[in-house]
């Protein structure tokens, strides 16, 4: 039987054994990557967006902060697919969706928003002083001027006044993939050039490695009245989880809430894919979906791993996304496709 100073002896000696493999095991594992300040969003028009973004990440702000301050600098231009100087429906209307999301999994949504400048901030008070997620329409509007945001008049821009009347000259709906890149002037909208393209989405990484995205848009152009894709809604335009990642989309919103994109994108990087690989894999879903109609389409995802990672891909040629970092401060990445 061993005896009670045998058993303390024999105790401290394993627990100091433990405490050295332990400190071996440590020892051998490789270092936790930095947590640098990240910024990355949609087109080119993230150029500017990420600018406004950096402000407040180069300071050591929150990344929820960034991804709001970062997509107010495109609401406020004059933009074809984004805030009031967008296109309108097809009742001459302009309608604003947008949500936000931050590393606690709290989220906010708008959508079918009339006369509002900035519907990004409108998501987020939905978020922090609202037990709902989403709010719509005239409710929407409704708790945005109650909140203190100013209604603006209901006018389209000059660009969008001129592409509308061009429209309604055949009142046909056949949006065209990539516009933002062709430079053709003859196509409906303010035409051609970087301020022609699609909805901008952003996720940022702060220095203390969380993660939030953002996503804003006016929506398609000449869109039946109503109609609502994939921005403003939670798990398809937008999705983070701090653990793992983040990833936001843009394209066709019917095709990307057909498969929850980007959601799929992070489960994915949850089982192991990079980035790139997950983005491609949600792509590669959505081809096999369409099948020989995917052509006519466009649709990206970009996606940020808990480690800093980050990647993007498209159904087809012309996406570029924009990155600012400390080692990069600003870069437009062309991103791979799928279809040649």
């Amino acid at each position: 039987m061993p005896t009670r100073r045998k058993f303390i002896t024999s105790s401290t000696t394993g627990l100091a054994l433990l405490a050295a493999g332990r400190s071996l095991e440590a020892a051998s594992l490789p270092p936790a990557p930095a947590k640098k300040p990240l910024v990355i969003s949609t087109w080119d028009t993230g150029l500017a967006a990420n600018l406004g973004a950096w402000k407040v990440l180069s300071k050591g702000g929150r990344a929820l902060d960034a991804v709001e301050a970062g997509v107010m600098v495109t609401e406020d231009s004059q933009n074809c697919c984004v805030g009031l100087g967008g296109n309108p429906d097809r009742e001459g209307i302009v309608t604003l969706d947008a949500c936000i999301m931050d590393d606690q999994f709290n989220c906010g949504s708008v959508a079918a928003l009339e006369r509002i400048k900035h519907p990004i901030s409108v998501a987020r008070r939905i978020m922090e002083r609202t037990p709902h997620v989403m709010l719509v329409g005239e409710g929407a509007q409704q708790f945005a001027v109650a909140q203190g945001f100013p209604l603006e008049p209901q006018k389209l821009s000059p660009d969008a006044e001129k592409a509308y009347r061009e429209w309604l000259k055949t009142s046909e709906y056949k949006p065209v993939v990539n516009i933002e890149n062709t430079g053709n002037k003859k196509t409906v909208g303010p035409v051609g050039g970087a301020n022609n393209h699609d909805t901008i989405a952003m996720l940022a990484q702060d220095g203390q490695g969380n993660l939030s995205g953002s996503c804003t848009t006016s929506g398609m152009g000449f869109k039946m009245r109503g109609r609502l894709g994939d921005s403003p809604l939670i798990g398809s335009g937008l999705f983070v989880d701090n653990a793992v990642g983040a990833a936001a989309a843009t394209g066709q919103g019917e095709d990307v809430i057909r498969i929850a994109g980007s959601h799929t994108v992070v489960e994915l990087m949850r089982q192991g894919l990079s980035p790139k690989a997950a983005c491609k894999a949600a792509v590669e879903r959505i081809a096999k979906i369409k099948g020989a109609k995917a052509r006519d389409i466009q649709v990206c995802f970009i996606a940020v791993n808990a480690q800093g990672q980050h990647g993007a891909y498209a159904l087809q040629k012309g996406f570029s996304y924009a990155v600012c970092d400390q080692t990069n401060q600003q870069q437009l990445i062309q991103s791979e496709y799928l279809l040649s």
